[in-house]
């Protein structure tokens, strides 16, 4: 871990060492009497996002000194964005872990969470437990909290996760219900908001210790505006929509992707997505060119799954079919087995 030195601060909403030199460089602040750096002040107070790029590499070396401790950890992911490989983090740390899935309030309250538990159970990925919760419902924290608990096997527990699983807003929700600390974490829509680790006193049995997001290269939210990007992150749970379509229909989703069926019989299409973006039906796909300007991928569906577009959501696809998806080069568009 790191080992700062009497002279050196961290900002306590994203982690990195205060200065007061350069004000180009993250972690800059106008005095280093302040807490928090001038990124976190202006993001907590104004709204204000300064998007700062740091590799993976420099992420992975991080949870990498994560699996060198025995301490219990929380692996934080969006059921909305699963991450498309939920091996990468769980091999690079053998350590006990909790996987934790977030943002149960963006799906509709008829998915069951023993039908999503058992999703991740088949995996097989010897979690010590699968939690179901929602941060922004206060759902199951309570359960989660003495889970943590159980399991833990010294004071420190870690929390991991790619960026915007809700890591943050976790520990905010547990200082919130279950501390006297003050501290809060700086929280955003926006990728890559905590830079380094950021350690949060609970209480004198737990501390939690935040670790920047595993960046997703291929994720929508890093190809549009910070507009947008509030227009992509659902504030409501999910209302999906079911589109019944032939072949030779299209659907258009804002102007960030453009689905094409080319072949099988009637189809449902039901959209997991923000309900704040706009979606429209072509009838006729050979008379329309919306958004053939982007780059064209071909796929054969087999029955039963979902295509998800990394950082948008996923649609349930219920049919075999073959599309064409129009969408820019770098957005990740991958098939699982349906979730719900």
């Amino acid at each position: 871990m790191d080992n700062d030195d009497e002279n050196t601060k961290r900002c306590l909403g994203c982690g990195v060492l205060l200065q007061d030199q350069n004000l180009l460089q993250e972690g800059y602040t106008t005095s280093l009497e302040n807490d928090y750096c001038q990124r976190c002040f202006r993001l907590k107070h104004y709204g204000d996002y300064q998007i700062i790029t740091k590799s993976n590499e420099e992420y992975l070396n991080i949870l990498k000194q994560v699996g060198e401790t025995k301490d219990l950890v929380l692996y934080i992911t969006d059921l909305l964005n699963l991450d498309e490989d939920i091996t990468k983090i769980r091999n690079l740390i053998n350590n006990k872990m909790i996987l934790v899935l977030n943002k149960r309030d963006c799906l509709p309250e008829s998915v069951k969470d023993e039908k999503l538990i058992n999703y991740f159970t088949t995996l097989d990925l010897k979690f010590e437990e699968i939690i179901v919760i929602s941060v922004i419902k206060n759902i199951n924290i309570d359960y989660l909290l003495r889970r943590i608990k159980y399991f833990q096997t010294s004071r420190n527990v870690y929390v991991v996760g790619h960026t915007n699983a809700g890591k943050s807003s976790l520990i905010n929700k547990l200082i919130e219900n279950y501390s006297e600390n003050n501290q809060e974490l700086t929280i955003s829509p926006l990728p890559s908001t905590t830079l380094n680790m950021v350690k949060i006193d609970i209480n004198k049995y737990l501390t939690l210790i935040d670790t920047p997001g595993l960046v997703d290269i291929g994720s929508i939210l890093n190809r549009v505006d910070a507009k947008m990007i509030k227009k992509i992150s659902p504030k409501k749970p999910i209302k999906p929509h079911t589109y019944q379509l032939k072949k030779g229909q299209s659907i258009v989703i804002e102007d960030l992707v453009r689905i094409d069926y080319i072949e099988g019989d009637k189809n449902s299409f039901t959209l997991f997505i923000s309900n704040d973006l706009k979606v429209k039906r072509l009838f006729n796909i050979m008379n329309n060119d919306t958004l053939k300007n982007k780059s064209k991928f071909t796929y054969d569906v087999k029955y039963g799954e979902d295509l998800v577009i990394d950082g948008l959501g996923f649609i349930k696809i219920m049919n075999k079919a073959t599309i064409d998806i129009y969408i820019d080069r770098e957005i990740n568009t991958y098939f699982r087995k349906s979730l719900i």
